[in-house]
């Protein structure tokens, strides 16, 4: 059965000159199992896959797969506003040997929760990838109920989901409703260890991108509930979580993984290089981690 659990850093899709750096991805991808990342998230947000082009992201997500060679799990992010777009890229992961995908809900078309069943249902049948849902109310506008998700979990290639709704209720009630076995992973880094308390096994990690080292100790202190070990994780990394969202995630992780020698800082419009005063911030709470 599929491992997903732990540190899962979302990946940064590093560019170099307007085009994607492949031999920084590649010392990326070697860093992070290096520093015992427990899998690895291409092309998701933090990946910048709005402003990737359709050959770019199916590129990626191929170079991932080869260059972690089965070293540990790879989730492909395959979401679209499209159901047909979600597809196309869903069973190109599936045909380069993602482990599973990350699918987002369908963003600013505002489909109802049968439109979601829907959209849902025909990416499931028309591969066997396990397909993590990602639900983010903030940014799609749109919430995946309970009851709904209930209702996915029980078909066999529905394995879990990316949670971002910031409830820490919800993780309960979508244990109560799913099953102790439906794979609930915290999208957001500072509230992972009440999430994890809660039922849920691991994060799919904005911060994971430059401190992984400590997020995967973090999260297998909290998984195996040394919550004192866990706590004194949550001090040295929760300014970074912080200073990580004073800017899109995507250019603050950037601008802390070229501080680290590890790419550039370059993000396509509309994102844009951080700001004076949030690279102090991000420089101030990469030395409080010790990362610097």
């Amino acid at each position: 059965m599929l491992d997903i659990k732990g540190s899962l850093p979302a990946l940064v899709t590093p560019f170099r000159d307007g085009e994607v750096d492949y031999n920084a991805l590649e010392r990326l991808i070697e860093w992070h199992i290096a520093q015992g990342s427990d899998g690895l998230v291409a092309v998701g947000t933090t990946g910048e896959s709005p402003t990737v082009s359709k050959s770019e992201h199916k590129e990626v997500i191929s170079r991932v797969v080869d260059l972690v060679a089965g070293r540990v799990p790879v989730i492909a992010g395959t979401g679209s506003n499209a159901t047909a777009q979600s597809l196309d890229m869903l069973q190109h992961a599936e045909a380069v040997g993602a482990d599973a995908a990350l699918v987002v809900t369908p963003y600013y078309n505002k489909p109802n929760q049968a439109g979601l069943l829907s959209h849902y249902k025909v990416l499931h049948d028309s591969s066997n990838l396990p397909i993590i849902l990602y639900n983010i109310p903030g940014r799609c506008v749109i919430d995946i109920l309970p009851e709904t998700m209930a209702e996915m979990a029980r078909w066999p290639r529905i394995i879990g989901v990316k949670d971002a709704t910031g409830s820490m209720e919800r993780v309960s009630k979508q244990r109560a409703l799913c099953g102790r076995d439906f794979l609930q992973l915290s999208a957001e880094d500072a509230a992972a260890l009440g999430f994890n308390a809660h039922g849920g096994r691991g994060c799919i990690s904005v911060t994971a991108n430059v401190a992984p080292r400590l997020c995967a100790e973090f999260q297998a202190a909290s998984l195996s509930e040394d919550l004192d070990l866990a706590r004194d994780h949550q001090d040295r990394l929760l300014p970074l979580h912080s200073a990580l969202f004073l800017e899109p995630p995507a250019a603050c992780a950037k601008y802390a993984l070229s501080r680290l020698g590890l790419c550039r800082e370059d993000v396509r419009l509309p994102l844009a290089p951080v700001t004076e005063e949030t690279s102090q911030a991000l420089d101030k709470a990469m030395a409080h981690a010790g990362l610097i």
